[in-house]
């Protein structure tokens, strides 16, 4: 990955009059614009005349010591899901071609906003944010870091929000997560991707897939760019991250699930990982995780997000599901077979999930498993149903874990320098989110070493 700034160095830089806001958002305008680069599929709409006036405008107020935060001025990207004041959501979707201009920010775009962020335009994802591949009929198919040239997926559903931190088009992105929709597209292309406890960031303005799985959360390039982002969204003050020390940390590895059929590299650079941790003196120990055996069954019918993705969908699928992704219609319409009876057992057995995973994991300080159990599939090897469908189910599993247990994750890149990308998550149960930014921040020096 080029050797972009991270957020706080941006942050310096802008203070120090090393740079303008002006300067920023013309770089990133210019890297969306190139035609040997990604940004006409990672990006729905580039909203330049409006970055620009707000990069001005935050210089100005910069200048006379007014700036809203230290972060003003510096340019990120949203995805396509959320509201815009002004702007048509169309949440990669034809469906919503003719919809009306959102009157309203959506929660967390108004909050980065009145922080100064400069939003520089929003981007490409999986349809209704409805895959972890990140594959869209619609407007294009980014490509991901690895091997470029061949091809290969950049992961979803925040697709787009990846490629624009990886190629410099955004210095963060802005994207949800009910699956692992951060953290996929955040492993597949070797930048962080975070998602936090799912109550911390409103979900107010965002187009939902399901109301009970979806959480608001930043990919960008470093633990502590996640921790900035998380913070504003989450409407806290943002300080400063103190890294944990490895030593002394203790980790559990759940054996269940989550380590079955790991493509090769991803299996050996977990375990280099591993190693690594134990050798700077963190305490390891593989665990039995029994409970994740049960949402298996719990999804079969498509479980939550068929659910909620069905009831919101049924009259716009009524009139317009003919332009739908074939891919993304079928995975809705799992949902119209679910009955009251089998939504509210979901609801319980999530309950008892959650509580029963909770008090197995007490003793640690975190989980650690390979964030996807795939590296990333090449985007002509998945034309058929069968080999997407196997690709998606291997690339959300581990991450799907996370959600149903309303947790919260980071993905942090775990492979070396050449390799293909490898995501090592470090996971928590609700509410440990700042547990886990400081568990990363003091990982993220030395597992890839």
């Amino acid at each position: 990955m080029p050797n972009f700034p991270t957020v706080a160095k941006l942050a310096d830089d802008l203070e120090s009059g090393r740079t303008t806001s002006r300067k920023l958002v013309e770089d990133c305008i210019a890297r969306i614009a190139d035609p040997a680069g990604e940004g006409p599929r990672a990006f729905i709409h580039v909203d330049k005349d409006a970055a620009l006036a707000t990069a001005d405008a935050m210089d100005a107020l910069r200048k006379a010591k007014a700036a809203p935060s230290r972060y003003a001025g510096i340019p990120i990207s949203i995805k396509d899901l959320f509201d815009i004041k002004g702007q048509t959501t169309r949440a990669g979707s034809r469906a919503l071609d003719d919809s009306d201009p959102a009157e309203h920010d959506a929660a967390a775009v108004g909050r980065l906003r009145s922080a100064g962020f400069v939003l520089i335009g929003r981007t490409n994802m999986t349809e209704f944010a409805y895959s972890g591949i990140g594959i869209n009929p619609h407007y294009g198919t980014p490509k991901g870091a690895w091997n470029r040239a061949a091809g290969h997926v950049p992961g979803g559903s925040s697709s787009g929000a990846a490629v624009s931190v990886l190629d410099g088009m955004a210095h963060g992105a802005l994207g949800t997560d009910t699956g692992g929709s951060c953290r996929i597209p955040a492993a597949y292309n070797g930048i962080v991707g975070y998602k936090p406890t799912q109550r911390r960031v409103p979900l107010d303005g965002a187009v939902p897939l399901s109301f009970s799985l979806d959480s608001i959360g930043p990919l960008a390039r470093s633990v502590s760019c996640c921790a900035i982002l998380d913070a504003v969204l989450a409407n806290e003050p943002v300080v400063a991250l103190k890294p944990r020390s490895v030593k002394g940390m203790r980790l559990a590895v759940p054996t269940t699930i989550a380590l079955d059929d790991l493509d090769g590299p991803v299996a050996a650079t977990f375990e280099r990982a591993l190693k690594t941790l134990a050798d700077h003196g963190a305490i390891i120990e593989r665990i039995e995780m029994a409970e994740f055996h049960d949402i298996g069954p719990m999804n079969a019918k498509g479980g939550f997000a068929a659910a909620e993705s069905f009831a919101w969908h049924r009259y716009l699928i009524t009139a317009k599901g003919d332009v739908y992704d074939p891919r993304v219609f079928m995975r809705i319409m799992r949902g119209e077979a679910q009955s009251a009876a089998d939504y509210i057992d979901l609801l319980n057995e999530r309950r008892s999930l959650i509580a029963r995973v909770n008090a197995r994991i007490a003793p640690y300080d975190a989980l650690v498993l390979p964030t996807t159990a795939n590296t990333p599939p090449k985007i002509a090897d998945l034309t058929e149903d069968k080999a997407f469908t196997t690709a998606n189910l291997r690339a959300l599993r581990n991450c799907t874990l996370i959600n149903m247990i309303d947790g919260c994750a980071i993905s942090l890149p775990a492979h070396r320098e050449g390799d293909v990308p490898v995501g090592l998550m470090l996971a928590g149960w609700g509410g440990s989110d700042r547990r886990i930014f400081e568990l990363a921040a003091g990982m993220e020096a030395v597992i890839r070493v």
